[in-house]
Formats: structure tokens, sequence, C-alpha cells
């Protein structure tokens, strides 16, 4: 009676079919790639689910999103993609509902915020694949060689950045302004200078505020300009190179992610980590980040593609998945079960943190475009010379003008 209420496909398939699924990669090697995962997925399910079969391409970070929306162009679109953001594809009517895909158990199962971050007009398209909040990292060893404390606020990030470039470390604070994931970066520091992506009245764009163009001045001139961001300008450093740089020993301080803290300790580098610092004090915004996972109409496969997902948002399968790559579960029972199990108690900072973060605007059908043009562009706010309101306001009259064709 549930699945049939919920519309979801878990009734038997009709033949022969082939599930295509775009996955982005969550590795930083082709020894943890995502692959690895989504290929055994495929696998016990096709074995669970004779008729269906699972076609899996993971690609990086870096042009998934780009990679899927030229699929959709083209006509071959993806029946599953577990990308960055969902609202573009609403507009178009181009995904399925979330309650035309999954059983009702499964659907309930998503933590609240999560689920209603995944709505436009009140229906859920985007499912949360995954989520995560970040802290402030910094090499504990090379703290302690330098005597420093951990900081906690701006003048302290800059104290410390430069007491590290006398003890020779080559980058003593990592700004990844890459094409990677600028748009994370950029949220974290307009979140700790006071500021963000939309006005706290109207929820429109509002890149181009006071407090955003105080922050990014402030990172040209007292962390770019004193040359305390190493030797690849922030434009041109991308998180994944970033984080390999913080693991071998390279790098003082970072905004990082938990999954971090794994790969840090394979290579026998201690971390601490402290909220994010605000220009006077702890910030007031911790930055959440989900990442979404979506089914297309094109191809017509939504009973087979419902059983799949449903099969994906089991615990089992969850946990497998955020186990390996230090992420946080976005349903309650996951959650639960990271909360109780020790193996995971360096996580639980980081699952404390998720009720009250600041997620993307992620229910902005025009939100895909933004996200691009901020990763395109955003870098050159920070380079010697710029004039960070005139690139701030060129991306926000660009993403207003978006808006409003919505």
């Amino acid at each position: 009676m549930t699945m049939a209420l919920s519309g979801c496909g878990s009734s038997g398939g009709s033949g022969d079919i082939t599930l295509k699924v775009v996955a982005a990669d969550y590795g930083n090697s082709p020894a943890n790639s995502s692959e690895k995962y989504w290929n055994s997925l495929a696998k016990e399910f096709e074995a669970d689910n004779p008729g269906i079969k699972v076609d899996i391409d993971v690609r990086s970070w870096k042009t998934v999103d780009a990679d899927v929306a030229k699929m959709v162009r083209e006509g071959e679109a993806p029946d599953i993609a577990q990308i960055g953001a969902y609202a573009d594809y609403v507009k178009k009517e181009e995904l399925y509902s979330a309650d035309e895909l999954l059983s009702i158990p499964t659907q309930a199962n998503f933590l609240s915020r999560f689920a209603d971050a995944g709505k436009v007009e009140q229906t859920q398209y985007g499912m949360p694949f995954v989520a995560s909040t970040r802290l402030l990292f910094y090499n504990k060893g090379l703290f302690a060689e330098a005597g420093l404390s951990a900081p906690q606020n701006w003048a302290d990030i800059k104290s410390d950045a430069e007491a590290l470039k006398e003890q020779g470390v080559p980058t003593p604070f990592a700004l990844p302004l890459g094409a990677e994931e600028a748009q994370a970066e950029t949220m974290m520091w307009m979140l700790s200078g006071g500021g963000g992506y939309t006005d706290t009245v109207d929820d429109s764009y509002a890149l181009d505020s006071e407090p955003n163009i105080k922050t990014f001045e402030w990172l040209r001139t007292e962390l770019v300009g004193k040359g305390l961001t190493g030797p690849v300008p922030p434009g041109e450093l991308d998180r994944a190179d970033a984080f390999k740089a913080f693991t071998s020993g390279k790098v003082g301080m970072l905004n990082g992610h938990p999954t971090m803290m794994q790969e840090a300790e394979k290579a026998g580098v201690q971390v601490g980590m402290v909220p994010l610092p605000g220009a006077t004090g702890k910030s007031k915004s911790t930055m959440g980040v989900a990442d979404w996972i979506m089914a297309f109409k094109q191809a017509g496969h939504r009973k087979e593609a419902g059983r799949f997902l449903d099969f994906t948002f089991e615990d089992k399968n969850v946990m497998d998945f955020v186990g390996q790559y230090d992420l946080l579960p976005v349903t309650y029972s996951a959650s639960e079960t990271m909360v109780a199990d020790s193996e995971h108690k360096e996580l639980r900072k980081f699952l404390e943190a998720l009720p009250t973060s600041e997620l993307y605007p992620f229910g902005k059908t025009s939100w895909a475009g933004v996200s691009e043009d901020i990763k395109k562009n955003i870098g050159k706010a920070v380079q010697p010379g710029a004039v960070p309101s005139e690139i701030l306001a060129r991306i926000g009259r660009d993403a207003t003008t978006a808006e409003k064709s919505e």
C-alpha cells in the first residue's frame, strides 16, 4: 500500500533497461575514487533487480555539473545525476518529483532542513545526497613550531599566516578560488564577514553588498597582497590541490570539510579545527553544503530510477559512502547511527552544526548558472590591483537578471 500511494517504482521492472547514472567524484586519487562505491552499489542492485542494468559514469567535480547540463541539452540526459544543483532543471520540467520516485519511508527519512532545501514551489525535486559543514583547519605541528594558537578572528589569521611565512611555510593560508569549488570558499568568507549570497529580508541576490565587498577587499589586501596565500594565485587554485598541499605539510591553514581529517591522518599531519573565524570573532553563521541527486524524465525510466534511489538511501549504503569520505548523512536514521557509533566521534561536531548551518540558495532556478559564474570569475576579485566591488557588482547584476527571468 505504501508503495502504491507513493507512486514509486518498487514493483517489477518492464523488461531489460539500462539506467544511466552520472555521479561526482569525492575522491582525490584513483585509490579512493567514488567510482568504486557506485560500481559496487550498482552490482548489488543488479543482483536483486534482474532486468535492470546500471551504467555508472563518475566525473570530476570540476566538470560534472556542466557535463550533465550538456547531456540534457543534447537529448542524452542521464536517468539519475548526483551533482551540485537541481532547480534549473525543474524550471524546464525535466525532473521527476521525489514523490514520483521514492517510497514514503525513504522520502520521510530526509532531514527536514535538507528536504525543504530540495523544494521548488513546495514540491521536492532535489534529493539531498550527502552534506557537510565547514571549519577552519590548521596544521598543529606547524603552529607549534611557530608558537601559535588557533585563530579566532581575521586578525589572528593574518598574524598567524605572517608567522608561518617567516618559518618558511610555502602556503600559510590556502585560498582555493579556482573552478572546482570557488562558490563554497566564497560563501564561507562572505558569511564570516557578515554577508552572504542573498538578502536576509527578501532572499534576493546580494553579492555586492557592503559586507561582501569589505570581505574581498580584506582578502585582496591582507592575505593575497601580502603574499600569505602561497605560490598559486587563488583564482587558479582548486580545492583538491589545496587539500593535497595541506596533507603534505605545505599549508598552515585553510577552510576544510570532514573528508580532510582522514587524509591528513593517513599522511601523519595533526589537524586542529575551530569554527570559522569572523572579522572580529567567531563567525555568526556556519556554512552547510548539500550535494543533490535527481532523476530526469527524458528516458522515461521513472519506476526503475525510483527503485535504485530507494536502494541508494538504505542506511547501509548511506553509511558506506559517508564513512568512506567523512561526510554527513542527510537522513534521520543514518544520522542516529553515526551519533551512536564511536568510530565517527570526530564527525559529531560537524553533525551538531548541521541543523543551523546556512545553505546555498538551492531553490533558485538561477543558482546553477550563478554558481558557475562565481567559479569562473570570483578569483579575479582578489588579484593584486583588482577592485572587488566591480567584480562582485558584475556577478551580482547577472545574478539578479537571471533571478528575474525565473
